[in-house]
């Protein structure tokens, strides 16, 4: 059967597959992804590629089509089901599959899913979705064959892992974890039934239809629900989880949020204990208390790239044992396999929690103290936002400034800093600043809308709430 297949061209992003369910990502995409994907691992030389889904509503027809297009590619396929991100992750290692694929929507709108994909082991990202897309528009796959498919369940296998690395003893924390109806549910009921203290679960049913609230941890509003329960038991601690489960939200004793930086200065404190001078990555929008945390802690701190997948590139380069987003993806490559795992991240929170001899809370008040700017968000087309980042860094080069072009650019001044950067998944610029002071802090927003209008630009609307951090 001849195979050809165009894809929505706003359907291939920087680091996965997404698109609008019936509209911009039907069955035929995923069938279309698992013909050419496999096709891609066959000619790499492999063969093994497993595949799972999360608990979004669309997630297993998309499966079914997926699985049947790399099967007609001759993929042995394993199928793990219904679970985590992270889940499948690890079945990818565990299984030394040559490929895996996620079907997940992650933590957009019930109405959207999408695909996360592994190859060799490492993320599948950036010109390679470019390539699956060419390929898969000229048709250009193997001959059709036929492949295997085996169903195995790996649950209680990842669980018994997780817990080889609780490390917090027999005290008995008072933990409240909102599942947000991800997909994590089930493997959390039987996670709790394993780790010590007592837990209450909030949102545990698998409901692709988000009845609670919208499944994203970085959020506040989201987080609301959780900051009540915490605070009416007095819990010692809250977790949650986006709706796939790779990335985490944490609430302290007292119902605070700690922040993705905040989380990695607890975590990285830790690691650098056994792994002394080692290097902790985090992505340019973490806060400058993070970076000198990490220094103060003994670690080498390095600021990369926006992006799960990068950031896991660069762990497996720079052999960093710890790494982390402001969106809430941890990394750990110390014990674990340097993919991004909430669950796991929270198991190590705790752990730590459980060995402090102060409540959380105290550690987030011991932080210096900042205010900043959430992350403002603003239309820019899409060919014209990496050009205005090139303005204004040739601008600030002249002017001397001291900046970091890393991602977009990242400016230092004495008043604190401010980030402008151009997203690689939407067609916004995003700007996030952070001051010494409410007074820097204004000098640092007015430093970006005089950037941002020498480009043409109307400066964006920091009307948001401040946050102190």
């Amino acid at each position: 059967m001849t195979f050809r297949h165009t894809f929505d061209a706003t359907s291939l992003r920087e680091y996965d597959i997404r698109g609008i369910v019936g509209t911009t990502l039907k069955p035929e995409d995923a069938y279309a992804i698992g013909r050419t994907f496999a096709s891609m691992v066959i000619r790499n030389g492999g063969k093994k590629i497993v595949i799972g889904y999360d608990g979004r509503l669309s997630s297993p027809e998309l499966e079914a089509a997926l699985v049947k297009g790399a099967v007609a590619s001759g993929a042995d396929v394993t199928r793990v089901g219904c679970g985590p991100t992270p889940m499948l992750y690890y079945g990818s290692v565990t299984f030394k599959a040559d490929g895996a694929i996620m079907v997940t929507g992650s933590h957009n709108p019930p109405n959207y899913n999408g695909f996360k994909m592994m190859f060799a082991g490492k993320p599948f990202f950036g010109d390679q979705i470019k390539e699956l897309g060419r390929l898969s528009d000229a048709g250009d796959v193997v001959p059709d064959a036929e492949g295997t498919v085996t169903t195995v369940d790996i649950s209680d296998e990842y669980i018994t892992r997780l817990m080889k690395d609780w490390d917090g003893g027999e005290r008995k924390l008072k933990v409240v974890w909102d599942n947000g109806n991800s997909a994590a549910g089930d493997v959390l009921k039987k996670l709790l039934e394993k780790l010590p203290g007592e837990h209450i679960v909030l949102n545990g049913e698998v409901d692709g239809n988000f009845p609670a609230h919208h499944p994203d941890p970085t959020v506040a509003k989201n987080l609301e629900q959780l900051i009540d329960k915490v605070r009416e038991v007095k819990a010692d601690a809250g977790i949650a989880f986006d709706g796939d489960a790779d990335r985490i939200g944490l609430v302290d004793d007292k119902g605070e949020i700690l922040w993705g930086d905040q989380i990695l200065v607890l975590l990285a404190r830790d690691v650098l204990k056994t792994h002394p001078s080692a290097t902790i990555i985090a992505d340019v929008k973490a806060s400058q208390v993070l970076f000198d945390e990490v220094t103060k802690a003994g670690g080498a701190p390095l600021m990369w790239k926006t992006g799960h997948s990068l950031i896991k590139s660069k762990m497996a380069e720079t052999k960093s044992p710890l790494a982390g987003e402001m969106s809430g993806h941890i990394f750990f490559a110390d014990k674990w396999y340097g993919f991004d795992d909430a669950i796991y991240a929270a198991i190590r929170v705790l752990g730590i929690v459980a060995r402090l001899d102060t409540p959380l809370s105290a550690v987030r008040e011991s932080l210096p103290k900042t205010i900043s700017t959430p992350e403002i968000r603003f239309d820019c087309d899409d060919l014209r936002k990496f050009k205005v980042i090139e303005e204004v860094a040739e601008r600030l080069r002249t002017e001397g400034a001291d900046v970091s072009e890393i991602d977009g650019v990242r400016v230092n001044t004495e008043d604190g800093w401010w980030l402008l950067r151009a997203s690689n998944t939407q067609a916004v610029l995003v700007a996030r600043a952070e001051g010494k002071s409410d007074a820097g802090l204004e000098a640092l927003k007015d430093a970006i809308s005089r950037q941002l209008e020498q480009s043409g630009l109307e400066k964006p609307d920091f009307s948001g709430e401040n946050a102190g951090h």
